[in-house]
């Protein structure tokens, strides 16, 4: 187990991924295993309670375990981008990622994240998500096919199909 963080830590110094050491703790004391995937280079997080985050090589993010029971509940991104996969049956509770521009929340879903150019793109692959930006109340709930482009600011969020290219270059990325 030691040489895994050492070789993670190692490739995190590399900017290939970015997972903080507490966050690996985190993930491992979950019960989550990281692996490292090639073709396009990725990681992906499993957890036991129905959480799997597949992270684009270069991603910056951490995980969050907000009520401190020891697993993971949330995911903190702040560049590139995520696949986030949870199982409703395991995770009642849901999961969050949370962005500078948006928060996006599901109880039982398939959705992927992108944070670019102070802009957050969220796309649902399955399910619902709830989004909304941080200070506000207000939000949108998407459904398959559906995404979101979330920017600093105030005007309201316009949930739009995405065009199939737009959605394949996203979750290519991501290696779907």
């Amino acid at each position: 187990m030691r040489v895994f963080l050492n070789i993670l830590l190692a490739l995190a110094s590399l900017g290939a991924i970015y997972v903080a050491a507490p966050d690996i703790a985190l993930a491992q004391q979950g019960g989550c295993t990281v692996q490292r995937i090639a073709g396009p280079p990725r990681q992906i997080i499993r957890c036991p309670d129905g959480v799997v985050v597949t992270a684009e090589l270069g991603a910056r993010f951490n995980l969050v375990d907000r009520d401190r029971d020891g697993r993971v509940d949330a995911l903190s991104l702040r560049s590139k981008a995520v696949l986030v996969d949870v199982d409703r049956q395991k995770r009642p509770n849901g999961f969050e990622v949370m962005t500078p521009q948006a928060i996006a929340a599901v109880r039982g879903t398939r959705w992927a994240v992108d944070v670019k150019n102070g802009t957050t793109s969220v796309l649902v692959v399955r399910g619902r998500v709830a989004v909304a930006r941080p200070a506000s109340r207000a939000s949108v709930v998407l459904s398959v096919g559906e995404g979101v482009d979330v920017s600093s600011g105030s005007g309201p969020l316009t949930v739009r199909r995405w065009p199939p290219a737009r959605s394949a270059a996203l979750l290519a990325r991501l290696g779907q």
